[in-house]
């Protein structure tokens, strides 16, 4: 089980409310919502392994160079030579060092690399193993790693943690009208506000989709856009005029698959007694003791 260590975190801050604190006052209601939703995770689909990929880079400057605006909206303050900084609650970042803390306190690895999103710690995760895998998000751009075949789905926590969505193959074919291997040419066409692709204008989902059916990939379509056939003049007007951004997009909007990570996946097992003393420790200090019970519990079952 692969987890969108960030997606995961936000939604729990804003799903617990603010009133969760710790003994000494500080906020804990995000690191104690991300265990209660990992307990939920290990309870429903009883993973063997699993890591928390981590943002090292939220937002890559080699994904900036080819698209300024990806992410731009999302940046609090820009300093010459310094990283971005995203904009993140105060208490939520205050909660971070804790979070963290939590998952070693329970064997969980926190991976990530410089220079690289957790989406492509994920990208590159589920693509060297060889086992079934469990990628949790509310990031739908990772669908394109969903592959019946090799077993990845994606657990889609959009609609919350008591409405999760297994998606496969069948529900992106269902629901798009595409396959997985796809998904990324037709985000690219589509766009997304929410990371700042413009997407190319006047193509929504219905046309990149049957763009897709009829062409296959991005590439066919650009063929076919080039030389005026296979589609209206409409659409081959709206395509070439995307062109520059037609030429950079899908190498943003592709997760990369071979990032240089060396990762032990933390084995789903009960605590030693050292371990269980550390987190218990933690637990008291941050005010989440009985989610530590519960995911314990759950480990246990």
């Amino acid at each position: 089980m692969l987890l969108d260590t960030a997606s995961l975190y936000f939604r729990a801050f804003y799903g617990v409310p603010d009133t969760v604190r710790a003994p000494d006052g500080s906020p804990a209601n995000a690191v104690r919502g991300l265990l209660d939703i990992i307990t939920k995770l290990v309870s429903t689909y009883r993973p063997d392994e699993i890591v928390a990929c981590w943002d090292d880079d939220w937002r890559p400057q080699w994904r900036v160079d080819l698209i300024p605006t990806y992410k731009a909206h999302r940046v609090v303050a820009e300093r010459a030579g310094e990283p971005d900084v995203e904009e993140t609650p105060d208490e939520l970042t205050a909660q971070i060092p804790a979070i963290r803390a939590m998952l070693n306190s329970l064997g969980i690895p926190i991976v990530g690399a410089a220079g690289y999103e957790a989406d492509d710690i994920i990208g590159t995760l589920a693509t060297r193993t060889a086992n079934p895998v469990d990628i949790v998000t509310g990031d739908r751009d990772l669908f394109q790693l969903v592959d019946d075949s090799r077993g990845a789905r994606v657990i889609y926590t959009a609609r919350g943690m008591s409405n999760l969505e297994v998606v496969t193959d069948e529900t992106i074919i269902a629901k798009y009208g595409i396959r997985p291997d796809q998904y990324a040419d037709f985000a690219t066409m589509r766009g997304d506000a929410s990371d700042g692709l413009p997407g190319v204008a006047g193509v929504g989902e219905k046309t990149a989709a049957t763009l897709l059916q009829q062409h296959e990939t991005l590439a066919g379509i650009i063929t076919a856009a080039e030389s005026g056939t296979g589609m209206s003049a409409g659409v081959q007007k709206k395509l070439l005029a995307a062109a520059v951004y037609l030429e950079v997009a899908p190498t943003v909007v592709a997760v990369a698959r071979g990032v240089d990570i060396e990762v032990t996946p933390g084995v789903i097992a009960p605590l030693s007694a050292d371990q269980a003393v550390t987190a218990r420790t933690l637990a008291e200090r941050h005010g989440y003791a009985s989610a530590l019970e519960r995911y314990q519990a759950a480990v246990a079952a």
